[in-house]
């Protein structure tokens, strides 16, 4: 019979994601996440297998945070370009810091090099691409280009404000956000 789980799955993988965080992809081991949440190595070894597996689990686990983020935003934001700026704004994760924020690019890099992390990353292009051009625009055409150019927008706008590093992130992102969406929209 096998022993009963003192730490939740959940609870290691988020230690993972912090771990990864602070210290980047590359620092991840076994070692350090289980001295976090109180288990052996082994342990952890024994439940993920491999490194590529555990950091592909708390990838995992992120992902479905972002779609379930992501869907409870789209049914609560305004149907408004200022709703699409809410959703994006509210996507950042709060009190993060610059060498989060920085650190955010490695984690990136473990999504495009793990087929299924990829393809997790493109499914969720298309829903919020999809989310943010209804809120761009009435046009069905035109909504999923325009979502799409937005989220684009974002994304280039959390790495140049990476080189700057002057004001707060969801400010500065939210005020870009807009005066692209009054350029574009010409609203």
């Amino acid at each position: 019979m096998a022993r009963p789980r003192t730490v939740t799955d959940e609870a290691i993988l988020e230690a993972a994601m912090d771990m990864m965080y602070r210290a980047g992809p590359d620092a991840l081991t076994f070692a350090s996440v289980g001295k976090a949440v109180g288990l052996s190595a082994a342990t952890l070894v024994q439940r993920y297998g491999t490194k590529d597996g555990f950091v592909q689990a708390a990838m995992l686990r992120g992902w479905d945070a972002l779609d379930a983020q992501t869907a409870e935003l789209d049914q609560t934001m305004p149907l408004t370009p200022e709703g699409a700026v809410a959703m994006l704004v509210a996507m950042i994760p709060a009190g993060m810091s610059e060498a989060e924020n920085a650190m955010g690019l490695a984690i990136l890099r473990e999504d495009m090099r793990d087929p299924v992390l990829r393809a997790r990353g493109v499914l969720w292009r298309k829903a919020l691409a999809r989310a943010l051009g209804r809120r761009l625009s009435e046009d069905a055409r035109q909504q999923e280009q325009l979502g799409l150019m937005l989220a684009s927008q974002w994304q280039g706008a959390q790495v140049w404000w990476g080189f700057a590093q002057k004001g707060a992130l969801g400010e500065v992102i939210g005020q870009e956000l807009r005066d692209w969406c009054a350029l574009v929209l010409k609203r």
